[in-house]
C-alpha cells in the first residue's frame, strides 16, 4: 500500500523544461506540475556572446557544438533536475504564411496544399516540414451595387484562409541532434510564436499585436482568437540600441549595454543624450510597428485591442511608455511568470525579468500539460 501512494504522488508532480535558443542567449524555465498547478522550481539564462568571442547581449551563430556547451552549462548552473522538456525553434528558421484555399474536405486539402505551398516556398518541398491549419472563418456581407445580383444579400465566402508553416528538415536535424548530445527527453519543437502565445494570452476575441524585441531583429505578430494572421520582421533590436548608445557617446559596448539596461529611455533632464540615444532605434522600430497595424486594421475592419511587448529587449527602462506613443494603442510589458506558481518575495524580480522568458515558459506549459 506504501508504495501505491508513493506511486500515485511521484505521478502527480512531474518535473518539465522549457527552453529557448536565442540569437543572443539561452533561456530555461523548470516547472513542477503538483496536481493542477504549474509550481516555477527554477529558471536561467545565458547570454552566447562570450561562446563567440563577442561582447554579452549581441546576436551570434554558433556552431552547433557551441550550443551544445551553452545549454549543458546553463543547465548545470541553474540546478536543473529533469531532462523532460521541450526546445522552441526560432520564427527564422521557419517559413510562415497565410494561403487561400479552396473549400473542400480535409483529406483533399491534405493533398492539395504541398501543391499549393510550393508557390511560398522558396526551396525544394521534399527539404521542408510543412504543418498547417485552418483559420476559423467569419461570414461577412458583400455589399453589392444597386441593380447588381449580390445587393445585400448575405454571402458565405467560398474559399478558407490556411495557416500553413514550413521548418528546413535541416533546421529539424541540428536540433534533435543537440537534444541527443545534452541527454534531453525533448519529445517535441515549437515555433516561438506558438510558445509566446500560451504564454501571454488568454481567451482575446479581439486582436492582439505581440511585438518581440529580440537582440538582432523584432518580430511582429497579430493574433486573433488565438490564431497568427500576420507576421512581420523588422531587422533591428536591442543590440542596435547599445550600439548606437557606444557610437553616439564614444564608448565602449560593454559599457553601452550596461547604460541601455539601467537607464534605457528616461525624461530626466539629466540623461537626455542617453535618451535621444535610444529614441533614434526604438522610433524606427515602433514606427513600422505601427504602419503594421494599420495595413492589418485596414485591411479586415478590426481595431487592434492592444500590444503586448516581449524579448529580453523589452524590459529596457520606459520602452513601454514610448510604444504607447508612437502605436497609439494600449500597450502592456508581458508577465509569464504570472501563469505559475512562484515564491511572493520572488515576484517583481520574475515581472521584470518575465519578458525574456516568455517563449521558454510557454513551451514548458506544453509539456506539462502533455504529460
Amino acid at each position: 500500500m506504501a508504495n501505491l501512494f508513493s506511486n500515485l504522488f511521484k505521478k502527480n508532480e512531474v518535473s518539465v523544461l522549457g527552453i529557448d535558443i536565442g540569437a543572443s542567449s539561452i533561456k530555461i524555465v523548470q516547472l513542477r506540475r503538483k496536481g493542477g498547478r504549474a509550481i516555477l522550481e527554477t529558471y536561467g539564462a545565458l547570454s552566447l556572446g562570450p561562446y563567440a568571442g563577442v561582447e554579452i547581449g549581441r546576436a551570434t551563430i554558433l556552431q552547433p557544438e557551441k550550443v551544445i556547451a551553452a545549454l549543458t552549462d546553463i543547465l548545470r548552473e541553474a540546478k536543473t533536475t529533469t531532462k523532460r522538456g521541450g526546445l522552441t525553434i526560432p520564427f527564422s528558421s521557419t517559413l510562415m504564411s497565410v494561403i487561400e484555399m479552396p473549400v473542400v474536405g480535409e483529406r483533399e486539402l491534405a493533398q492539395m496544399i504541398p501543391i499549393e505551398a510550393r508557390k511560398y516556398i522558396p526551396v525544394p518541398i521534399t527539404e521542408v516540414s510543412l504543418d498547417w491549419s485552418i483559420i476559423p472563418k467569419e461570414e461577412i456581407k458583400a455589399e453589392g451595387r444597386e441593380g447588381s445580383p449580390l445587393g445585400s444579400v448575405a454571402k458565405k465566402i467560398e474559399t478558407q484562409n490556411i495557416l500553413l508553416v514550413a521548418i528546413h528538415n535541416e533546421t529539424l536535424r541540428e536540433y534533435q541532434d543537440i537534444v541527443q548530445k545534452v541527454g534531453l527527453d525533448a519529445n517535441f519543437f515549437e515555433i516561438e510564436i506558438f510558445s509566446t502565445i500560451r504564454a501571454v494570452l488568454d481567451k482575446n476575441t479581439q486582436p492582439v499585436m505581440i511585438v518581440d524585441i529580440g537582440a538582432a531583429t523584432t518580430k511582429l505578430y497579430i493574433v486573433d482568437r488565438g490564431i497568427v494572421r500576420a507576421s512581420h520582421t523588422i531587422n533591428r533590436g536591442s543590440q542596435d540600441i547599445t550600439m548606437t548608445i557606444s557610437s553616439a557617446l564614444s564608448i565602449p559596448p560593454d559599457k553601452a549595454e550596461i547604460m541601455k539596461r539601467t537607464i534605457g529611455w528616461t525624461s530626466d533632464a539629466s540623461h537626455k543624450d542617453i535618451a535621444d540615444t535610444v529614441a533614434v532605434t526604438v522610433d524606427h522600430i515602433f514606427s513600422e510597428a505601427k504602419h503594421v497595424a494599420t495595413n492589418y486594421q485596414a485591411k479586415h475592419s478590426k481595431s487592434i485591442e492592444k500590444a503586448i511587448l516581449v524579448g529580453g529587449g523589452s524590459s529596457m527602462k520606459g520602452l513601454t511608455d514610448l510604444a504607447k506613443n508612437s502605436l497609439e494603442m494600449p500597450v502592456e510589458l508581458s508577465d509569464p511568470f504570472s501563469k505559475v506558481e512562484a515564491p511572493a518575495f520572488l515576484t517583481d524580480v520574475l515581472r521584470k525579468n518575465g519578458p525574456e522568458f516568455t517563449a521558454a515558459l510557454g513551451i514548458a506549459l506544453r509539456r506539462i500539460q502533455e504529460e
